[in-house]
C-alpha cells in the first residue's frame, strides 16, 4: 500500500506541482532554474484519488478484486473519469456485475438521458454563457468599479457552480443509461446554512474522500476540540492544494479551514444564528473565497475584493443616477462594463439566484421522473437550446484539476 500510494502522490507531485515548486525555489534562492513545463494529464486529481481510496480499501480489506480487467474497469469507467465523481470500488464493482446491469432498461435510458440534458444546458447554456463576464472581470481586475467586481464575483461563483455540476449531471446520465448509478455530488449548495452545510453538499465525493482518508486517520474528533480544529484546517488547506498549483488555491483552502474552525468553536458554544442571517453570512463568505480560487494571482484577487468593498470607484448604473445629487456634489463616473441598459448579465445572475434557491435540484428531478409527452417536449427544448451553443468556444474550467 505504502509504495502504491507513493508512486501515485510522486506522479500527481510531478506532473501538477513541478513547475511551481520551481517558481517558488527561483523567487526564494534567487535561482534561475529553468521550468520543467510539464504538461498536465487531464483528470489527473480524479483518477488518482480514486485510486488512492482503492489501495487504501484493498489494505483495510473492504476491496478485493483480483483481475487486472476488473481494476481496470473501475479506474477508467468512462462517464465520471474527467470530472467525478469520485466512486469507491465497493459501489461500483457490485453493479458491474449484477446481471440487470446488462439488460436494456428504458426507464433508466430516458431518465439517464434526461439528467444528461440537465446538464448540457447547465454547462452550455448557463455556465458558458457567464465565462465572458468572469474572464473580463478577472482578467482586468484593476478596472473594476463596485458593481463590475461584485458582477464577475458573482457570474463566477454560478459559473463554477454550473459547470462542475452540469458535468457531473452527464457523467450521472450517461452511466444510468449504462443501468449504473453514480454517487450524488451536488445537492443544492448554495442553499447551505452553515460551512459544514456548505461542505456536505458541495462536491460531496470529494468531501467524502476528505473525511475518510484524511480527517479521520489524522484522528477526527477523537481528542478534544483543539486536536478537531487541526485535523479541519490540515484537511482543507491539503483539499485547497489538492485543487491547484498556485498560492491562491493555498489561501482558499486555508480561508475554508479557518471558516470550519470558527464553525465548530461556534458550534461547541452552543451558539446559533437564524436561517436568515446564516444564509448570506455563508454565501457571501463562499463567494469571497471563490475570488482567491478564480484570480491569478494574490495581487489580483486583492484587486478585486477592494472593488468589491468599494475602495477603488463607486459607479451606479445610469438608470440610479439622479440628477439633483450633482447639486449637492455628487459625481459619477462612466460606467464601465456590464451596466448599460443592453447588457444581460443582471438578469442573468437574478436568474442563478433563482434558480439555485428555489427550483429543484438535478437529483430531485431525476427521482421523481417519469417519461411523459410535456416532458418529451421539454426534454426536446433543452436539448435543441443545449445544441445550439455547444458549438460555441468554451472553457473548461477544471482542465487543471
Amino acid at each position: 500500500m505504502i509504495l502504491g500510494v507513493g508512486v501515485n502522490l510522486a506522479a500527481l507531485g510531478w506532473f501538477k506541482y513541478a513547475d511551481f515548486f520551481v517558481e517558488n525555489v527561483n523567487a526564494l534562492a534567487g535561482t534561475v532554474i529553468p521550468l520543467p513545463n510539464v504538461v498536465l494529464p487531464l483528470a489527473i486529481s480524479f483518477f488518482t484519488f480514486q485510486q488512492l481510496a482503492y489501495l487504501v480499501d484493498c489494505h483495510r480489506g473492504k476491496a478485493r478484486e483480483p483481475r487486472f480487467l476488473d481494476y481496470s474497469l473501475f479506474v477508467c469507467f468512462f462517464p465520471q473519469l474527467i470530472a467525478g465523481p469520485i466512486v469507491h470500488h465497493s459501489e461500483m464493482m457490485g453493479q458491474f456485475k449484477q446481471l440487470k446491469t446488462k439488460i436494456f432498461n428504458w426507464v433508466n435510458v430516458s431518465s439517464g438521458l434526461n439528467l444528461f440534458l440537465l446538464g448540457l444546458f447547465k454547462k452550455v447554456v448557463i455556465a458558458d454563457r457567464l465565462s465572458p463576464w468572469v474572464a473580463q472581470g478577472f482578467d482586468n481586475p484593476a478596472s473594476l468599479n463596485l458593481l463590475a467586481s461584485w458582477a464577475s464575483s458573482l457570474a463566477y461563483t454560478f459559473q463554477i457552480y454550473f459547470d462542475f455540476s452540469g458535468y457531473t449531471d452527464m457523467a450521472m446520465g450517461t452511466a444510468l443509461m449504462l443501468n449504473i448509478k453514480l454517487p450524488q455530488n451536488f445537492n443544492s449548495p448554495y442553499k447551505a446554512l452553515s460551512i459544514q452545510d456548505f461542505w456536505s453538499r458541495w462536491h460531496m465525493t470529494l468531501s467524502r474522500f476528505l473525511r475518510d482518508y484524511l480527517y479521520i486517520p489524522l484522528g477526527g474528533n477523537r481528542y478534544g476540540l483543539s486536536s478537531t480544529c487541526r485535523n479541519l484546517f490540515i484537511t482543507f488547506l491539503l483539499g485547497g492544494i489538492w485543487h491547484g498549483a498556485g498560492w491562491t488555491f493555498v489561501i482558499w483552502g486555508v480561508l475554508h479551514g479557518l471558516a470550519m474552525v470558527v464553525h465548530r468553536f461556534w458550534t461547541n458554544a452552543g451558539l446559533r444564528m437564524s436561517k436568515y442571517l446564516a444564509w448570506p453570512v455563508v454565501f457571501l463568505f463562499v463567494n469571497f473565497a471563490w475570488v482567491f480560487f478564480r484570480a491569478k494571482t494574490f495581487a489580483d484577487a486583492m484587486r478585486m475584493l477592494k472593488s468589491m468593498v468599494g475602495l477603488n470607484d463607486i459607479v451606479l448604473p445610469k438608470f440610479m443616477q439622479s440628477a439633483f445629487l450633482a447639486d449637492y456634489g455628487v459625481a459619477f463616473s462612466s460606467p464601465l462594463y456590464g451596466f448599460h441598459q443592453r447588457d444581460l448579465v443582471v438578469p442573468l445572475l437574478a436568474a442563478c439566484f433563482l434558480s439555485c434557491l428555489w427550483c429543484s435540484n438535478s437529483n430531485e428531478i431525476t427521482e421523481r421522473f417519469t417519461p411523459t409527452r410535456l416532458r418529451l417536449v421539454g426534454a426536446v427544448a433543452v436539448a435543441v437550446m443545449s445544441i445550439i451553443y455547444v458549438g460555441s468556444p468554451s472553457e473548461f474550467i477544471y482542465f487543471q484539476f
